[in-house]
């Protein structure tokens, strides 16, 4: 008997999030050049980190010695200036994973219930297991979050509800308004963690100042991210939004330093980088006509994506998975999703998008050939 057979059941249990294949793994595992290998599995910014950012990150480097801002005070300035709302009211997170992390740890426990949809985040259910509350997982509607049955799933020991939007990995979205109407049924209990990492690649038309709910919803959490957008996944920054008891409940759970120096100051800076925040949407708009073009031309499905990925249809994903990557194109297989069917694939540079569907294409018409092919006579021997 050793030390990891004492630890509680509902730990052992925790499936590992399972991260995008990293670039010098393929490399490693199929003996290819990371040059010539295109990753669009993790939802990153193709463009690279915005250049004030990683000005602020490489100057912030010369204080490496000294621990960072424990408060993140110039950042939440900053974030308090542009969103409008109160310092007291902004957490920082080590990427917004933290944020829902936090959630978890702060009102979670054993006895306790978290609600959250099918194809939803898989951090919801893993951060809900960590604390060792229960997880309810309501069926999916078109892929997206069924708002009515999952306020019907509402317990008495339910303390968290989660929400995506635009929801990942599937990229679906749903009108602010039935959100809003949604909110107004919520118990006062019940914490509503609005994640909205995606939203910076919303069209205009598909936006909402979400922030302005929480003066009436103050069971209202909304969690946002640096990672996509601003293109700082490497750096780990993000920031949830509440009523300042919600954030001062979050603070107490908050490991100290959580977000390094180097975060920090490229956070800041990437605020005021506005011309690389717009490049990037376009870029994204751009890149997601092209997907969904060349998926059309193939006859590949796709579900409607208002994000930075897709999901793409494509019969055995598992198979067609292990073929890509042999052609150095890295997606994301999400059959840990309950999608077997599915690769989710990020919008890239016009070019590695143009490597992607040239690779799929061969890999979907070798697929065909091998086929069985229908026997004219049936069961019986032709005469």
């Amino acid at each position: 008997m050793n030390c990891c057979e004492f630890a509680p059941p509902y730990v052992r249990a925790i499936a590992p999030y399972q991260p995008g294949k990293p670039i010098s793994e393929l490399a490693r595992e199929l003996g290819l050049d990371e040059a010539d290998i295109v990753k669009l599995a993790s939802n990153e910014n193709p463009l690279g980190p915005s250049p004030m950012a990683l000005a602020a990150a490489q100057d912030a480097l010369h204080d490496m010695a000294l621990y960072p801002d424990g408060a993140g005070f110039a950042l939440k300035s900053k974030l308090s200036a542009k969103l409008g709302v109160a310092a007291q009211q902004i957490v920082l997170g080590n990427g917004s994973n933290d944020i829902l992390d936090m959630a978890a740890r702060a009102l979670l426990a054993p006895g306790t219930s978290a609600v959250y949809a099918q194809h939803a985040f898989a951090v919801y259910p893993i951060a809900t297991q960590t604390v060792g509350a229960q997880g309810i997982a309501v069926p999916a509607k078109d892929y997206g979050h069924d708002l009515a049955a999952m306020r019907a799933a509402i317990r008495d020991d339910t303390r968290v509800l989660w929400i995506a939007n635009p929801n990942n990995p599937t990229g679906t979205f749903l009108p602010w308004a039935e959100i809003e109407a949604f909110l107004a049924t919520v118990p006062p209990q019940v914490l509503v963690v609005l994640d909205e990492a995606y939203g910076e690649y919303l069209p205009t038309e598909d936006r909402c100042d979400t922030l302005a709910w929480i003066e009436r919803f103050p069971n209202l959490l909304i969690s946002r991210t640096f990672s996509k957008a601003y293109g700082l996944a490497g750096l780990r920054v993000g920031y949830g939004v509440g009523h300042p008891d919600v954030i001062g409940l979050l603070n107490r759970v908050r490991h100290p330093f959580n977000v390094n120096a180097p975060a920090l100051a490229a956070a800041e800076a990437a605020l005021d980088d506005i011309a690389f925040l717009l490049r990037s949407y376009a870029l994204n708009r751009a890149g997601m006509a092209q997907l969904a073009a060349g998926l059309a031309d193939m006859k590949v499905a796709i579900v409607p994506s208002k994000g930075n990925f897709l999901l793409a249809k494509v019969g055995d994903a598992a198979r067609i998975n292990t073929e890509l990557l042999k052609r150095g194109v890295i997606v994301r297989p999400v059959a840990n999703y309950g999608l077997p069917e599915f690769l989710r694939v990020s919008v890239g540079l016009a070019g590695q998008n143009t490597r992607f569907l040239d690779a799929l294409s061969v890999v979907l018409a070798a697929s065909a050939a091998l086929e069985p092919r229908p026997d004219p006579c049936g069961r019986r021997a032709c005469l």
